[in-house]
């Protein structure tokens, strides 16, 4: 076929296909990242830098290590059901993600050798899950289904510099895994919509830098810092076309791209008001300015072009959060807290696989102990503000109002040997 298909509409597909790998149900983020990282910890929205008492603390705050005891391990999960809804400032039509579960699992176990030297490693999920729109809704040319894991295997080692005060380093080794999915428009042929899919992988290396500080009189404070992550992605895309004589211009090829994943820094102060209360207060910190294009390099011409690059540039941004826990007695504890976050996503980039939108975060909770075992189990509830989207992105196919929200439990089991 000697007619160069529509080239806006293919390689916003392609770019936007990898944008997508940024993408995801975000829990209680910023952009794409995922906190759920402990059921205990999201009991409390997450203020759990300056206090935290379980091997969760391997995420938020690993020098936190050397107030913890002998050998433990703790699994847990968190169920995630999001909905997001849409309703289309071109038709006024609405339309709505499909019901989909997601559950981003952890792994810590933690060693105190000493009274100056703590060790442990940390499995979970930083990054990612997935975002699932019907295949006919009108911005299906921007993104339909995303589906994107990541791992992050995370050993620390945590040293007591002086009485009260900690110091806790670790490496973050990255792996992300994707597939991604979405429609060429080919109207203009008179022809039905495309398929494209992309599956790709890739690896980064980052590290991670921790301090806990007693000060006495219940106080404490603490401060956690991730490094950047740059991850090189490698896959392939594949087009189901509705003739074959579109596969001259949209041939099966492989494809690269680049994502950096941002620097992150937690901060806490903790009050233990009595022997049966504990609260904190604190902020999140993510340089989203880290993503500020993307682009795309495929093996083979698509369209005619060997590469495509889409302007991204997110900001910065803060999550401000308070929590805390009381001790009913030697078996029973209470969690709560609230957590609220300003998203990194300009309006004039704003794209419905990373519908992103500033967030309410409302968290009840209860630790169990049994002996050696203690079973964390949170609920909370996740609320997006409304937000309208007015851009040229996917050539305004998507524009209009997202709402969404989402229904989060967390259960981990910590065991003490």
């Amino acid at each position: 076929m000697k007619r160069k298909i529509d080239h806006s509409s293919v390689l916003a597909t392609a770019a936007v296909l990898f944008a997508t790998i940024c993408a995801g149900t975000s829990a209680h983020a910023s952009g794409f990242g995922i906190f759920t990282q402990g059921a205990s910890a999201l009991g409390q929205a997450d203020a759990v830098v300056a206090h935290g008492d379980g091997p969760s603390t391997i995420f938020f705050n690993p020098a936190l290590l050397n107030r913890l005891p002998g050998t433990q391990l703790e699994v847990g999960t968190t169920l995630l059901f999001p909905s997001r809804d849409f309703k289309s400032a071109a038709s006024g039509s609405t339309s709505s993600t499909e019901d989909t579960l997601y559950y981003p699992s952890t792994f810590y176990f933690i060693h105190t050798f000493n009274d100056k030297i703590s060790a442990g490693l940390g499995v979970f999920n930083p990054f990612g899950l997935g975002t699932e729109w019907n295949g006919t809704w009108e911005g299906r040319y921007v993104a339909t289904n995303s589906q994107i894991e990541t791992y992050n295997f995370n050993p620390v080692l945590s040293y007591q510099i002086i009485p009260g005060l900690s110091f806790a380093a670790g490496l973050d080794v990255i792996y992300l895994d994707a597939s991604l999915e979405g429609k060429v428009n080919l109207s203009a042929f008179g022809l039905a919509d495309a398929n494209q899919k992309f599956k790709g992988d890739g690896t980064g290396f980052g590290y991670n830098l921790a301090l806990a500080y007693d000060a006495g009189h219940g106080i404490s404070a603490g401060v956690s810092y991730r490094s950047e992550v740059e991850v090189d992605i490698d896959g392939n895309i594949n087009f189901e076309l509705p003739s074959p004589l579109l596969a001259g211009a949209l041939p099966n090829t492989s494809a690269k791209s680049k994502i950096t994943l941002p620097r992150q820094l937690l901060a806490g102060i903790a009050y233990q008001a009595t022997d049966r209360l504990t609260v904190e207060s604190g902020f999140r910190w993510e340089d989203w300015r880290s993503y500020r294009e993307l682009k795309v390099e495929f093996a083979q011409p698509v369209n005619g072009q060997s590469s495509n690059s889409t302007p991204k540039n997110w900001h910065d941004t803060f999550a401000v959060n308070v929590g805390g826990k009381y001790r009913l007695n030697d078996t029973f504890t209470l969690l709560g807290g609230y957590l609220y976050g300003w998203n990194p996503v300009p309006d004039d980039t704003f794209e419905p696989s990373v519908p992103d939108a500033n967030t309410h975060l409302f968290c009840v909770g209860s630790e169990i102990v049994f002996d050696r075992m203690k079973l964390a189990v949170s609920y909370a509830y996740q609320l997006q503000e409304e937000r309208n989207n007015n851009n040229t992105v996917g050539l305004g196919s998507a524009n209009g109002v997202y709402n969404a929200d989402m229904h989060m439990l967390g259960i981990s089991l910590a065991y003490k040997f």
